[in-house]
């Protein structure tokens, strides 16, 4: 067993509450949807975003490396009738192909060096939603270790090749009790 699955199988076995959680880039910005389209949720977790996505009637695929992650979204899926086609799947040894999908999802995972395939994922006109965490934070969510975590304007960088169309990190300013904050969200389009 690889040694992610196990910490992330552990993880979601532990959880008291498995309601998956929408992130905030698509919470915000659903009006930015296709209306057709297929849908890759990629380190997908339990399910949050490719649940929402299918109830707006997009062609949805869900991957994890966790079956305990993808047996709860399945089960969710089903009780609320949606179609998604969920998957384990370690995302770094098998990664998309190029030209697969109209939109990319992809939060709290960070992979710098898959930037390039990620980008070529998308096929022309698809669109990019992706949140993670920043090493500005105001508080100790999300992980400790810098590997995992935005530096400042980080996802700007990465994704250079791509049409930004919303993008927020409002880091270490200001009023820290106010606003969104310890993460950095984007939406971005290839054109």
């Amino acid at each position: 067993m690889h040694p992610d699955q196990e910490k992330w199988d552990r993880i979601y076995s532990n959880r008291p509450d498995t309601n998956p959680v929408t992130a905030e880039v698509l919470q915000h910005n659903q009006h930015l949807l296709p209306e057709t389209g297929h849908v890759l949720d990629l380190a997908c977790g339990l399910g949050g975003n490719s649940l929402l996505l299918a109830e707006k009637g997009l062609t949805v695929s869900s991957w994890d490396i966790s079956p305990v992650a993808i047996r709860h979204l399945q089960q969710r899926a089903q009780e609320k009738n949606l179609s998604i086609d969920a998957k384990v799947r370690d995302v770094i040894e098998q990664p998309p192909e190029a030209n697969s999908v109209d939109m990319l999802v992809v939060t709290h995972f960070l992979q710098r060096d898959m930037t390039e395939l990620l980008t070529a994922t998308l096929r022309p006109g698809g669109l990019l939603f992706y949140q993670t965490f920043c090493r500005n934070k105001v508080s100790q969510q999300g992980p400790s270790n810098p590997d995992y975590l935005l530096k400042d304007n980080e996802l700007l960088t990465m994704f250079a090749g791509l049409k930004v169309r919303v993008y927020r990190e409002e880091s270490l300013l200001g009023d820290h009790s106010m606003g969104w904050r310890n993460q950095a969200m984007l939406v971005a389009e290839k054109v």
